[in-house]
C-alpha cells in the first residue's frame, strides 16, 4: 500500500485480516468476498471508509503472503494500526469470514489460532466469538 501514499488505517487493518483469512487456504471463495464486502458496507466500524481502498489492501496482503515472513509482517501492521479496543472486533470479523463457506479448513483454523495469540484474545472471549460465528453461518 506504499504506492497509495496513505498510511494504513484501522479499517484497512480489519480488511487486511479478513482478506488474509480468506486467502489462508489458497482459495478465495466468492462467499468469503461477499462476507467481506457486506461487513465493509454495513458495519459501523467501517463508517466513512473508502471502499476503493479494499483493492489496494488486498494486493498488499497477497504481496505479504508471497514473502517468507509475510504473516509476521501482517501481524506487525495490525498491532501498529489497530487500537486494542478493536482486537475482538478483528477476531469476530476473521471468524465470520472463515465460517462463511460453511467449512473450516485446517489452514483457516491455524490462522485463527495465530490471530487469537497475536491479538491476545482471551480464550473464553474467543470461544464466545467463535460460537457466534458458527451460529450465524449454520445451514439447514
Amino acid at each position: 500500500m506504499n504506492d497509495t501514499a496513505q498510511p494504513l488505517t484501522p479499517q484497512d487493518s480489519l480488511v487486511a485480516l479478513m482478506i488474509a483469512v480468506s486467502a489462508s487456504d489458497e482459495n478465495v471463495r466468492t462467499v468469503e468476498l461477499v462476507k467481506i464486502d457486506g461487513a465493509v458496507n454495513s458495519l459501523p466500524v467501517f463508517s466513512g471508509y473508502d471502499t476503493e481502498r479494499v483493492r489496494a489492501v488486498s494486493s498488499m496482503v497477497f504481496d505479504l503472503f508471497e514473502q517468507e515472513d509475510g504473516l509476521d509482517a501482517l501481524f506487525g501492521l495490525l498491532r501498529d494500526t489497530l487500537p486494542e479496543r478493536l482486537y475482538e472486533t478483528a477476531y469476530a470479523l476473521a471468524c465470520d469470514v472463515a465460517a462463511a463457506d460453511g467449512t473450516l479448513q485446517e489452514t483457516e483454523l491455524r490462522l485463527l489460532e495465530e490471530i487469537r495469540y497475536e491479538l491476545n484474545i482471551d480464550r473464553l472471549h474467543a470461544a464466545a466469538i467463535e460460537r457466534g460465528a458458527r451460529a450465524r453461518h449454520i445451514t439447514l
